[in-house]
């Protein structure tokens, strides 16, 4: 019996996957989140093999989420099933220590065969998401600046974009204002941006945000 839990902020998702999951005699739901930190309490109290975690959700993001479902649970896998195309998030997840990453537009069977192969503590890398990997080695310099960035300036760089300020990134990952800004000048400087306006011009540019 694999043990899921489900992490999205629609309720209409969360049913629908677990009416979904119901059809299958080796699935079962053990527990379900709505936000970010919801999913950090639901790996705390429930057990489970594999948490399916959405991205965009409010306050604490799937991606801050993540990093610490690892520190939490480094052995649980994550599969991330988000709105947002492979190509721009898929690649810098799995390397950040998720163990797959499906568009929601998959077809639903393909979210069962991941859930299994992630379940054995594999990661599940589709065919869209191994064409990225392999173009990103085949093409490392010509990589948008954005994939140049480390998993904690990637994840600042996000919270910039969407307008928070450096005081509060900092309270929301634990770190002094100090090393947000430290963070926040090293990734400019990658990026050759020199306005918080020029990162979300960036991120909304490149879909990274809505």
């Amino acid at each position: 019996m694999i043990k899921i839990g489900i992490v999205d902020d629609h309720a209409v998702v969360r049913t629908g996957l677990k009416a979904f999951f119901s059809t299958f005699v080796d699935f079962r739901v053990v527990g379900e989140a709505g936000t970010g930190r919801e999913a950090i309490d639901l790996v705390r109290t429930a057990e489970m093999d594999v948490l399916v975690m959405d991205l965009s959700m409010p306050g604490q993001s799937g991606i801050d989420a993540l990093a610490m479902v690892r520190a939490k649970a480094p052995d649980l896998g994550v599969l991330i099933l988000s709105g947002y195309p492979e190509e721009h998030y898929a690649v810098n997840l799995i390397r950040q220590g998720a163990s797959g990453y499906l568009n929601k537009e998959c077809e639903p069977e393909e979210i069962a065969k991941a859930i299994r192969t992630v379940a054995l503590g594999r990661r599940y890398i589709s065919a869209s998401v191994a064409e990225l990997l392999a173009g990103q080695l085949e093409r490392k310099d010509s990589a948008p600046p954005h994939k140049h960035l480390s998993e904690r300036e990637f994840q600042v760089f996000l919270k910039l974009a969407k307008g928070e300020s450096v005081g509060s990134i900092g309270e929301a990952l634990s770190l002094s204002v100090k090393t947000i800004s430290t963070y926040r000048t090293r990734l400019m400087e990658k990026m050759n941006l020199s306005t918080n306006s020029d990162l979300t011009y960036y991120a909304i540019k490149t879909q990274l945000i809505d």
